[in-house]
């Protein structure tokens, strides 16, 4: 360290540079926070986000640059001495212990100690202080309940009741509204403003646009590793296109593609399919070449529907028809051979074999193709990888990479290209478009309008309205695990869908 002076920066990165074998990941990359802002941190999948974030949070070392803080150039010489700086960072991926209770997870490394010859954990002072840091993000949640019973959001509130307990100065969100319902980002909000009150200085990435004028006070850009630029949060005059151009490089001049719509034969119908206290009596049809929406809001039951009928959970009753057939679906296996795919929300954990390659990923579900009496056809899998990856534009060094390194926008790209080559003509695309940026969305909206084109029949479900609105030819509503509603193109508003959606009167059919 050297002697600092005050600064109005209360963290300065500047010209931070960062290589791994075969990448540039940052070069000359540059962050300054003031403290009590909300400084949002925007870019494509890839831009280098998490690789700075990671810098700053002691998991990675930069190989250029520095960082100061409070005006000081400090080295960070890993996570435990981030934290010691009042650094906290809470992932998109929660990094809890499931089985540990929600005191233990807050305190974990830093426990409140007692006596003194022989130190033992204090208990009672660690659920007491857990207790008033819960209270202090505003969530009323019982410190001896393990984690794992927890929701999304109770366990979000955990992590940074966490923070809260390290005595953050600066706090890093990573897509932290990205599971969560409206009322609970509006709690978010509130804790975040509170937090700023108190001069903690807020990092939020996200690639929620509409989020930025209700949060932020200031945005700074990456792209491909790079500073881009810092500007001001203008409330209620935020110019999203120019931010898009910003942070792709280029106009996107139609952030929905459209397409000529013309549904086929029917491919997909299900009949008052039913799983007790979860979801009953859900009917609905899918065309080929069509794609139909499903909306509805958290818990609705959305996933649990798509996940019957690819086999992952059983039914109680109702009967599910594949090209005009009867069909048992008892397991995935089964889905597949009828030719459903499921592109699930959770991709990292579901959706690929993160220590797999790309490779082997996109070969995953078409192994009866690529084998022959159980011997696996190297060229045939290495031809079909390469084909997908180029026709997808999936950036990756090599086919060889693991899938685990590659950004969310990419890793996406490989869970729709399993599925194309194992010639799927049933898509289910649960949030498919979650966690991954502007321009790798529109990527995916084209794939989605190709595959339509070719006759495959897309189930879409998420929770972006207007994605669904101008993606999709019809839209059903689930409400409380029942179908609520099913709204033609035209029918098909925020206002109807929300109206439906909150347990409006039933317009199904």
């Amino acid at each position: 360290m050297d002697s600092g002076q005050s600064s109005e920066f209360n963290l300065e990165m500047k010209g931070i540079t960062k290589r791994f074998p075969g990448v540039l990941a940052l070069h000359q990359a540059q962050l300054q926070l003031r403290r009590g802002e909300v400084h949002v941190l925007l870019g494509e999948n890839g831009a280098g986000k998490s690789t700075l974030i990671k810098i700053l949070s002691g998991a990675y070392t930069q190989d250029e640059g520095t960082i100061r803080l409070d005006g000081v150039e400090t080295e960070i010489k890993g996570p435990i001495h981030a934290q010691e700086l009042g650094i906290s960072v809470v992932y998109q991926e929660f990094n809890l212990i499931p089985d540990l209770d929600a005191g233990k997870n807050i305190f974990l490394g830093k426990e409140p100690m007692k006596g003194r010859v022989i130190k033992r954990i204090d208990y009672a002072k660690m659920y007491e202080d857990s207790c008033k840091a819960l209270e202090q993000v505003g969530a009323n949640i019982d410190p001896q309940i393990p984690v794992h019973r927890l929701g999304i959001a109770s366990q979000q509130m955990v992590e940074i009741a966490k923070a809260i307990t390290s005595n953050a100065k600066i706090l890093v969100l990573d897509e932290p509204s990205a599971v969560l319902t409206h009322e609970e980002i509006n709690k978010l909000f509130a804790i975040i403003r509170y937090l700023t009150s108190q001069g903690v200085a807020v990092v939020y990435i996200s690639h929620r646009l509409e989020e930025i004028n209700q949060i932020g006070d200031r945005i700074t850009v990456m792209r491909d590793g790079e500073y881009v630029a810092t500007v001001d949060v203008e409330k209620g005059n935020l110019d999203t296109d120019y931010l898009i151009q910003l942070m792709v490089g280029r106009n996107l001049k139609d952030k929905f593609p459209k397409r000529a719509s013309a549904p086929g034969r029917p491919l997909l119908q299900v009949d008052n399919m039913t799983r007790k206290g979860v979801f009953e009596n859900i009917s609905f049809s899918l065309a080929a070449g069509e794609v139909l929406g499903v909306a509805g809001l958290v818990g609705a039951g959305r996933t649990e529907i798509a996940k019957a009928i690819f086999g992952v959970d059983s039914i109680d009753q109702g009967n599910i028809y594949v090209d005009g057939q009867k069909v048992n679906i008892r397991t995935p296996r089964d889905a597949i051979r009828l030719g459903i795919g499921l592109a699930p929300e959770d991709r990292k954990m579901e959706g690929l074999v993160q220590i797999l390659s790309v490779e082997e990923n996109i070969n995953l579900a078409s192994l009866d193709q690529v084998s022959n009496s159980g011997v696996m056809r190297k060229g045939k899998i290495r031809e079909i990888a390469e084909h997908f990856v180029g026709s997808l534009k999936v950036s990756t060094p090599h086919i060889k990479q693991q899938v685990m390194n590659l950004s969310g926008g990419n890793q996406q790209k490989v869970v729709l290209a399993k599925w194309m080559a194992s010639k799927t003509k049933i898509m289910i695309l649960d949030e498919p478009t979650r966690g991954i940026d502007v321009g790798a969305k529109v990527e995916v909206y084209h794939l989605m309008n190709r595959l339509a084109k070719e006759g495959v029949g897309i189930l879409l479900i998420s929770s972006e309205l207007p994605e669904l609105i101008a993606m999709c030819d019809r839209i059903i509503v689930i409400s409380e695990g029942k179908l609520a509603a099913e709204l033609s193109k035209e029918e098909a508003t925020q206002e109807h869908i929300l109206h439906y959606a909150a347990g409006g009167m039933n317009h199904a059919g």
